[in-house]
């Protein structure tokens, strides 16, 4: 006995080890993924856009095979759907009104931000320089923009030698810097109670006519899904932007003018003109759900390991043509589904994991990580009781830098919140799957900044450990080309079995793991 225990002591791997995981793990497989993906990043789905029609179909696909295992449905009413409450919300009824008649949204103009009007209004047109107010220089002295359209110049104003007034220097200060500097100018110009505000394009009209011909091609994805509850943030100000021959008719300005005006050479004050608008904002219900099956353990069952993948991706091009998404996030969906099937065959063979298992495919990611910021903020497992969190996203492909260099994934933040958890990582992967574990991106400097960029990001917000699993972006990323043909399922299928080793322990363990660490 006392060898025995000696043994035990050794490794963070050995209780796993003592169950034989490698008969379950070798369930998964690469044909198995194929099979689940060829529907799920099918033509027939479109896309699986949020709150789509194909999307819920790939929810219902993910919900049966999750009953078939025998997984339990915890969502609301006993079902295997999380309604996540969003809208869709964009632009109603939106023109403005000249002398020659009503312009066209995205013909003649453009609005950003946040409208408060939703009926026609004829304002005053007050022009304010570079909307700067600063101890070295203000636009607004003694002006009284209250209720008015405000005109402002992007930028801010320079010095005859060429460097700018407020700096000093060659460099803009914070006012002449975006995306900080608009934001400091339209919460100073909502301070000083302006009703809108109105910039100028800043290219000749046929560039800007088509740069508008690509915003119309793209208008639908101008809208923004958000939380049905979400306030707006930032600033509520509505800014338009109107192009140089329009600016021209509302302002009774010719060409000299109006590039006087645009060079910041025109005096700051009422110009005598008024802009007639209506922007009207609308909200549409949408209807989606992250899909949840869960698996209860048996000593430890109120301790839960989450798993997840998401399985929304962008739907369908202007163009018309279909975004299958069969990396993104397809490879990670299917994934989940056969890591369930996997741990349910362990269950139903009398290996029951101690610690329950919650496997979650959630909606939404697409749209700024909204299914999984839902389910932190309205956990159907207490977050207290959640162990870990699991993410895989986009496991099929080799990006670049691994072309013609074997068999790898990046592993993001596991070793950001919990030691353990890098270690029980590092091990599962050297006795079974020998993968090469790239860093790469785990480093708080990296540009792309990809750990905050999949759904485990909200988990980690809460303090919760994690490990993204992940193989880089390619050539079809968000396009109608990432399809089922170019996905590597046994590459795939080294990934899984990864992470149902990674689980394995997690959920096995005598000790659940530490959160002793706090990097970025």
């Amino acid at each position: 006995m006392k060898k025995l225990l000696t043994l035990l002591a050794l490794s963070p791997l050995t209780w796993a080890q003592a169950q034989n995981p490698k008969k379950f793990a070798e369930t998964i497989k690469a044909e198995d993924l194929k099979k689940h993906l060829t529907y799920l990043a099918s033509d027939e789905l479109e896309g699986r856009g949020t709150g789509t029609p194909g999307q819920w179909k790939a929810a219902e696909y993910i919900a049966n095979h999750f009953k078939s295992l025998g997984l339990k449905p915890i969502g609301p009413n006993g079902s295997y759907f999380q309604p996540v409450d969003l809208v869709d919300q964009g632009w109603g009824e939106v023109y403005l009104k000249t002398a020659s008649g009503q312009k066209e949204l995205l013909k003649d103009f453009y609005v950003t931000g946040s409208s408060n009007l939703s009926k026609e209004e004829t304002l005053d047109i007050v022009f304010a320089g570079y909307g700067i107010e600063d101890e070295k220089y203000s636009d607004f002295a003694g002006l009284d923009l209250s209720g008015k359209v405000v005109l402002i110049l992007s930028g801010e104003p320079r010095k005859a030698d060429g460097t700018f007034l407020i700096s000093g220097t060659d460099q803009a200060s914070s006012w002449g810097k975006n995306p900080e500097g608009s934001r400091k100018k339209m919460a100073l110009l909502q301070a000083k109670g302006a009703r809108c505000v109105m910039t100028i394009a800043p290219n000749a009209d046929e560039q800007t006519d088509k740069l508008y011909g690509r915003m119309r091609a793209y208008s639908p994805r101008m809208n923004r899904i958000i939380f049905k509850d979400q306030t707006r943030p930032g600033s509520t100000l509505l800014t338009v932007q109107v192009k140089q021959g329009l600016a021209k008719e509302i302002l009774g300005l010719d060409d000299t003018q109006l590039a006087d005006l645009m060079a910041g050479k025109t005096k700051q004050g009422p110009t005598n003109h008024t802009l007639t608008v209506k922007a009207e904002e609308k909200q549409t219900p949408v209807n989606t759900a992250n899909v949840v099956g869960f698996l209860e353990g048996t000593d430890k069952k109120d301790e839960v390991l989450v798993v997840t993948a998401h399985y929304d991706h962008i739907g369908i091009s202007p163009d018309g043509q279909v975004n299958n998404g069969a990396n993104d996030d397809g490879s990670g969906t299917v994934s989940v589904m056969e890591l369930a099937e996997a741990f349910s065959k362990a269950a139903k063979d009398g290996n029951r994991p101690r610690r329950s298992i919650l496997f979650m495919t959630v909606t939404g990611e697409e749209k700024g990580l909204l299914g999984s910021e839902y389910y932190v903020n309205h956990p159907l497992i207490p977050l207290e009781n959640t162990i870990a969190d699991l993410n895989i996203d986009m496991v099929g492909r080799v990006d670049k830098a691994h072309e013609g260099k074997g068999e790898y994934i990046y592993v993001i933040g596991s070793d950001k919140l919990s030691s353990e958890l890098h270690a029980i990582s590092e091990e599962a992967n050297q006795k079974y799957t020998k993968l090469d574990l790239d860093y790469t991106f785990n480093d708080p400097n990296d540009v792309n900044r990809f750990y905050y960029r999949s759904d485990h990001y909200n988990f980690a917000a809460k303090k919760i450990p994690i490990i993204f699993y992940f193989n880089g972006v390619h050539d079809d990323y968000h396009r109608p080309t990432d399809d089922v043909d170019k996905i590597e399922f046994d590459r795939a299928e080294k990934t899984a079995r990864l992470v149902f080793y990674t689980a394995w322990e997690l959920v096995n363990r005598d000790k659940r793991i530490v959160v002793d660490s706090n990097k970025p």
